[in-house]
């Protein structure tokens, strides 16, 4: 049986990218998609693309009356259906390295790409729980698997919903939930382009490190990514790898768990 046919498969950062993709994809393969994201010309550009049933909802995952709001008018219409629900929204910041970056830039990232998970999975686990069913899928990043230099930020949530997803797998163990983490590697997305720039950090120097990374780093199409993704959703994988760069990087930092950081700063050159 598909877990994706037939679900109301929740999507948030669909304006683009990955999300976009699974958004699209997911609907294709018969799912209920409900696309939210903050970006309204991008959403609605995404369900013009879709084939299939979805619907957009504007939705800024920072704010958690926005969160409670949508969480309950989305329960009560899909009550008795089963939900899959993927906190994919996230942004991307260059600001050099942790002494560069301001507390400001730090806890703006934060408050997206941690918070945002935590939030939206506050909002509808409970009902998973009482139905018994449903399953969450939390984005985290290659570079939740492994730390890397000018990356401080984003690391730190990173690893946060790793270590956050692990331990709702635990808890979630005697039920019908489940939970699946997602460590993409470097995927070929607007999230760099559209990244915020620190406060501290020089314009030309951010726009040139901006350029550098998707020149250098991103390998795998959104499309690819999102198939991948569902592919693990449907066989209810823990944890799910994107790439043969996360594969690699889940292989160095397994195999070297206190020195990785030395092996990839002689293997990236840095």
């Amino acid at each position: 049986m598909s877990q994706i046919k037939d679900s109301v498969f929740i999507v948030t950062g669909a304006a683009s990218g990955i999300g976009r993709a699974l958004a699209m994809q997911a609907a294709d393969a018969g799912a209920r998609v409900i696309a939210t994201d903050i970006n309204e010309a991008g959403l609605n550009e995404t369900i013009n693309l879709a084939t299939g049933i979805i619907e957009g909802y504007i939705l800024d995952v920072s704010d958690a009356e926005q969160i409670k709001t949508f969480a309950t008018e989305t329960i009560k219409k899909h009550f008795h259906e089963r939900f899959i629900l993927v906190n994919n929204a996230g942004v991307a910041l260059f600001s050099g390295g942790f002494l560069e970056t301001s507390l400001a830039d730090f806890e703006w990232l934060l408050n997206i790409n941690l918070w945002g998970v935590v939030r939206m999975t506050k909002a509808f686990l409970r009902h998973f729980v009482k139905q018994n069913q449903g399953h969450i899928v939390n984005v985290s990043s290659i570079f939740g698997i492994t730390g890397m230099p000018e990356n401080s930020a984003y690391s730190t949530a990173k690893f946060a919903v790793k270590g956050f997803s692990d331990v709702l797998k635990f808890e979630l163990l005697r039920t019908n939930v489940k939970i699946s983490t997602v460590h993409p590697g470097g995927i070929k997305t607007n999230i760099a382009r559209n990244s915020r720039v620190g406060q501290t950090k020089n314009n030309e120097e951010g726009k040139k490190a901006i350029s550098k990374f998707e020149r250098v780093a991103l390998k795998t199409s959104s499309e690819k990514a999102a198939a991948i993704i569902l592919a693990g959703i449907e066989k209810d994988k823990p944890r799910i790898l994107v790439g043969n760069d996360a594969r690699t990087m889940d292989l160095i930092a397994r195999v070297f768990p206190n020195t990785y950081h030395k092996v990839l700063a002689k293997m990236l050159k840095l």
